[in-house]
């Protein structure tokens, strides 16, 4: 979205970036936080705009917003730093782990060498001078020298005292020299020196001429002039002496020179922030100081004398004489850390997370919400009643009235009204953590069959509570000591029993609250570890449960996944233990995901299992025998191998992952199946001149038999769906590509009870 506010200025504007678009099946989509710009350059008609971890574009013709990132075809996510070079049409983008990549036209060349480098040292990325078909790239080692043309590291230069490596902050040039801004002084060497990676050709540039001995953050060339930030203040080369450009004792956050002026962003700690504009001769032409909008200025830019400032909370501002606009996407807050769910085709995240020991992290970024292509963020920055509350790392939605309750790890229960309006649960119903009395985690939340609102109270005396439909509350007490009194995720299973993930090494329970929440006479409790005899688990380490639609329980733990059948039984026998499926490997035979962390699982409308591990994403058949899918960052626009959450939207089959670096989302092939066949969709349809892709045949009954059928009723194809939805290559039983016409779907269920037909329309060119 693209914002514009009225503060000091005489007038606004506003424009929408619009919905996000549901992908077709078997695509990706990103969903990348753009709120926080660390970079801003300018070239070829639009304004290029760099986040943590992605990157956007603003096309100055029509103001439209197109974004950049690995389902586009970049091969990172989370950039350092951006420039566009001018004089050869080409954006250069460098990544937090020194990969580079450079967009020219509509290709986009992968400069993998210094990223694969096994050179010990600091070898980011941070700062890009094009000259001539290079690039000169200011890293932690020295300066790298990118060949353009060839796409490839040209030369290396460490320039640090004895060759050693040495932090370079800045590059530029004039006729003569080049100059590197670093940790140890200025230091310059002719253009023309024959050797400059030799480090003795390096002169360092300060003393007794103006400029100290010191460190220094960049280096600038304007109006054929140097310049360069040493601490706070700006130097100029005047002849071989310096002299002192601009100084105005506000701390310099960047510096930068476009539009034949120079452009610092500059920030107090407390806060205050001003872009401050220089002319050639030092004065000031432009001081802007917009509290709402410039908040932590990055970096700034001229572009026909317009300022384009990137701020880390504000994305994207383009100011005018008397006015501004603001950019920020369509997008979460920032990346999620804690659960993730999908509730009524609506996506809910949470951003906090904890550590390996259960330690809250202070993460204030509260909760994510996306629904008919737009996303709503709320946190602590937004909304002051909530200001106490970090780290939500569990949400429910209450069935009743989809109202949204979330947990924080540290600051209790939150319920989330339209409005919104909050209402927090602390010490009336929450109990504090032991050795923390202040702290009041919450760390997982289900409702049941009835309502009623489960609560894993995680570290207090008492860590399992009930809000009762009724709005009142109740403590269980449990059979068992649990180290740290440690509970996390809960799922309500078919029979109503709770499945209860016990961290730190407790395993997993199962509570079966009986006829009445009150009447504790009842119930029943089943605590299942690792071993046989003691639950059979892979680890006593559980991570997380799921429930496939044979009512069955699959547990992921810190060494594979165990599955509990005997659910109805659980509390009936001794003999209920966890079974662990074999799988083929070669010749070879092995536990299901042995050795592996299963940090999430989810379970799809044709049953399989969606697995998440620190080393991808795998999709495998209900069963569990046989691997449909395996994504890595390697092989897929994953955003990172390193997957923490799944969750499902049953209604569109889109597979969301929370993954280290941001949230992303795959259309698959199968969706919730109803009983009976409801509001069927055919897309696309009619199927374009030219289509290749997948056509779609949804809100099918449960695993239907499909049929296409030429208007006589000659069979064509047939298929069964996953769960309510078929997937059609637009080819015939032998692999052909049929012609144009109409078409026949005849859909009916293994009893053929349920049948139903449309029609599909091919138009060929």
């Amino acid at each position: 979205m693209k914002y514009c506010f009225f503060i000091t200025f005489f007038f606004v504007t506003l424009s929408m970036e619009g919905q996000l678009p549901l992908p077709p099946v078997g695509q990706w989509r990103e969903h990348l936080p753009y709120n926080s710009a660390i970079d801003v350059t300018a070239g070829g008609d639009k304004i290029w705009c760099a986040t943590p971890y992605s990157l956007f574009s603003v096309n100055l013709l029509d103001n439209s917003i197109e974004r950049q990132s690995r389902i586009t075809g970049l091969n990172e996510t989370g950039i350092s730093a951006i420039k566009y070079d001018e004089t050869n049409n080409k954006l250069f983008i460098a990544y937090s782990n020194s990969n580079i990549d450079i967009i020219y036209r509509n290709d986009i060349y992968n400069v993998p060498d210094i990223k694969q480098d096994n050179i010990i040292g600091d070898k980011n990325i941070y700062n890009i001078y094009p000259l001539g078909k290079n690039y000169y790239l200011s890293t932690g080692l020295g300066v790298i020298v990118i060949d353009g043309d060839r796409y490839e590291v040209k030369d290396s230069w460490l320039i640090g005292n004895n060759g050693n490596q040495v932090k370079v902050n800045g590059f530029t040039s004039d006729a003569g020299f080049f100059y590197a801004a670093t940790e140890e002084g200025l230091k310059k060497t002719a253009i023309s020196s024959p050797n400059p990676a030799n480090y003795s050709n390096w002169q360092v540039v300060g003393g007794n001429n103006g400029l100290s001995i010191g460190v220094c953050k960049n280096a600038l060339t304007i109006s054929n002039k140097v310049v360069v930030q040493q601490n706070d203040s700006l130097f100029v080369l005047n002849g071989s002496n310096w002299n002192l450009f601009y100084t105005d004792g506000w701390p310099i956050i960047s510096s930068n020179a476009t539009g034949n002026k120079i452009q610092l962003c500059q920030r107090f700690p407390n806060g205050n922030s001003k872009v401050t504009i220089l002319n050639a001769d030092g004065t000031v032409a432009r001081t802007i100081t917009q509290s709402t909008v410039i908040s932590f200025p990055r970096k700034a830019i001229l572009v026909n004398n317009d300022p384009w400032i990137a701020d880390q909370f504000g994305s994207l501002s383009h100011f005018f004489s008397s006015s501004f606009e603001q950019y920020i996407p369509n997008s979460p807050q920032a990346t999620a850390g804690g659960e993730i769910i999908v509730y009524n085709n609506t996506f809910y995240a949470t951003a906090g997370s904890v550590n390996n020991s259960w330690n809250y992290q202070f993460n204030g970024d509260g909760i994510f919400i996306f629904k008919e292509g737009n996303w709503t963020n709320i946190n602590r920055y937004r909304f002051s009643p909530i200001d106490s509350l970090l780290d939500y790392i569990a949400i429910a939605v209450d069935p009743r009235d989809e109202t949204i309750w979330t947990g924080s790890f540290g600051g209790g229960l939150l319920h989330i009204k339209p409005g919104p309006s909050f209402e927090i649960f602390k010490q009336n119903s929450i109990g504090s953590t032991v050795g923390d009395p202040t702290s009041y985690r919450v760390a997982g939340l289900a409702f049941d069959n009835e309502n009623n609102l489960w609560v894993s109270n995680f570290g207090s005396t008492q860590p399992l509570k009930v809000r009762k439909k009724d709005g009142s509350w109740k403590n269980i007490s449990l059979p068992y000591s649990l180290f740290e009194n440690a509970l996390s995720q809960i799922l309500i299973d078919d029979n109503n029993y709770k499945w209860i993930v016990a961290p730190l090494g407790n395993g997993l329970i199962c509570y079966d609250h009986g006829s009445s929440i009150d009447n504790t006479g009842d119930d029943h409790w089943k605590r299942f570890g690792s071993g046989t005899g003691n639950g059979n688990l892979p680890n006593g380490e559980v991570l997380c449960v799921a429930k496939d639609k044979n009512g069955f329980i699959w547990v992921g733990t810190t060494d594979g996944i165990g599955v509990i059948q005997c659910t109805q039984s659980v509390f009936n026998s001794s003999g209920c233990e966890a079974i662990l499926p074999i799988v083929p490997q070669g010749n070879f035979a092995g536990f299901l995901f042995k050795g592996e962390e299963v940090r999430s699982i989810a379970v799809d409308g044709a049953d399989r299992k969606w697995v998440a591990t620190k080393n991808g994403v795998w999709l495998i058949s209900a069963d569990g025998e046989n691997v449909i899918y395996r994504f890595t960052e390697d092989n897929s626009p994953l955003q990172s191998s390193d997957v923490k959450k799944i969750t499902i939207d049953g209604k569109t089959g889109e597979i969301y992952f929370e993954t280290q670096k941001g949230i992303c989302s795959f259309r698959s092939t199968a969706t919730e199946g109803g009983e009976k066949n409801d509001n069927v969709l055919v897309f696309p349809n009619p199927v374009a001149p030219g289509y290749t892709g997948t056509i779609n045949i949804r809100g099918l009954v449960n695993n239907a038999i499909v049929k296409i059928t030429e208007p006589d009723g000659r069979l064509i194809y047939q298929t069964r769906a996953f769960g309510g939805q078929a997937v059609w290559d637009g080819r015939d039983y032998r692999g052909k590509q049929i012609s144009s016409g109409v078409y026949l779907v005849l859909v009916s269920d293994d009893g053929r009870r349920e049948k139903m037909a449309t029609k599909i329309i091919f138009i060929s060119r």
